[in-house]
């Protein structure tokens, strides 16, 4: 396609130049020229002339100059002559190549594409065109990973994941900023989430020993065509900020798995502010003192059972059920009524929303 791009700033540039000249790719084909071409022997020689230097050179009676310069040159323009026209010829062709060559890489590169789609950034008609154009395939399932890395400062997160992912024709490597990548990955049409949290793992034991910070990561369901992949990214940003607030601990956040979570980082903000101060009519969370949040969320943990609490806590039942009396002088709820417990955890959890969302003012 981009054959074309340079042919036509040939044509143009024909009315202009009263010489011979044309665009070189890597492989000595003549992709854009006006008028008979150099003998092959002859491109060869102006190809290995022009190699690793952006700089205007003159080789067997012509004029060259590479378009994309160094450390590899995939295409050189060459005029034939080696006047002061010649030379000006194919400096300005070079110019007008080199910047189409920027533009059609950027409107062209396949992961630009993806990043694009992720993004939102191109209607539906323009997607499928694009993507017939780079051959990428509509209707592979991939899963998107949001890769984060958690520590102070800028990371390599960008270069392990690339290194990790080496297929560009079907992973896509996407940096978000020094510390943040998406990774764009096909898998098989039925994958587990067992499967994909296996690759997770796979990135957070290479990029944790490589960049030594902690890697969390959070997963997407998998999108079953390219029309699915911007709303499976959002899945995996989701995991990420709802993992932040209530699985603070884990480093893979599936959003298939978030629970509750999920639903309460949705609700309005004056919703959640009503839904506590209706709950917690007699005093509020904050009115309960370290240690009684940690016997909460011990006896939560062990499925309202007093007698394992009281044991893993070290007290005695008597000590354990006092508290809970504590508890419910306070906030109005039971926790050994299963109805008020369930009540009691999601409050608890909206809590810790609101809290979240303050700090981020």
């Amino acid at each position: 396609m981009i054959g074309k791009a340079f042919q036509n700033i040939v044509t143009q540039m024909a009315d202009v130049f009263p010489k011979r000249f044309g665009i070189v790719d890597s492989n000595n084909l003549v992709i854009a020229c006006n008028g008979t071409q150099p003998r092959d022997s002859i491109i060869e020689d102006l190809l290995a002339a022009a190699q690793n230097s952006d700089n205007t050179r003159f080789k067997d009676g012509y004029t060259i100059r590479a378009i994309s310069g160094t450390p590899h040159t995939e295409y050189i323009v060459y005029s034939e002559g080696t006047d002061e026209i010649a030379k000006y010829c194919c400096n300005a062709i070079a110019v007008a190549a080199r910047n189409v060559r920027v533009y059609y890489d950027e409107k062209y590169d396949k992961t630009s594409f993806m990043q694009n789609i992720i993004f939102d950034n191109l209607i539906s008609f323009d997607l499928h065109q694009q993507a017939r154009e780079l051959r990428v395939d509509c209707d592979v399932p991939r899963a998107v990973f949001y890769i984060k890395a958690t520590g102070q400062g800028e990371s390599d997160i960008y270069d392990v994941i690339t290194n990790l992912f080496p297929d560009s024709e079907k992973d896509f490597v996407i940096s978000i900023d020094s510390n943040n990548v998406v990774l764009i990955k096909e898998v098989k049409e039925i994958v587990s989430i067992q499967e994909l949290e296996k690759i997770a793992h796979q990135i957070i034991d290479t990029a944790s020993s490589e960049i030594m910070n902690r890697v969390i990561i959070g997963l997407s369901t998998v999108a079953a065509n390219i029309d699915e992949l911007n709303n499976s990214y959002k899945e995996a940003q989701i995991a990420i900020e709802v993992g932040k607030v209530f699985s603070e601990e884990q480093n893979i956040l599936s959003y298939d798995n978030l629970g509750i979570g999920r639903l309460i980082y949705q609700l309005p903000i004056k919703l959640c502010e009503l839904f506590l101060s209706e709950v917690f009519k007699k005093g509020d969370i904050t009115s309960l003192d370290e240690e009684t949040i940690l016997t909460i969320n011990k006896f939560f943990e062990n499925d309202l059972n007093v007698s394992e609490t009281s044991r893993q806590l070290f007290v005695h039942r008597n000590t354990l059920v006092y508290r809970l009396e504590k508890i419910y002088k306070l906030t109005g709820l039971d926790l050994r009524k299963f109805d008020q417990a369930i009540v009691f955890k999601v409050a608890m959890m909206v809590h810790k929303y609101l809290l979240s969302n303050t700090m981020k003012i």
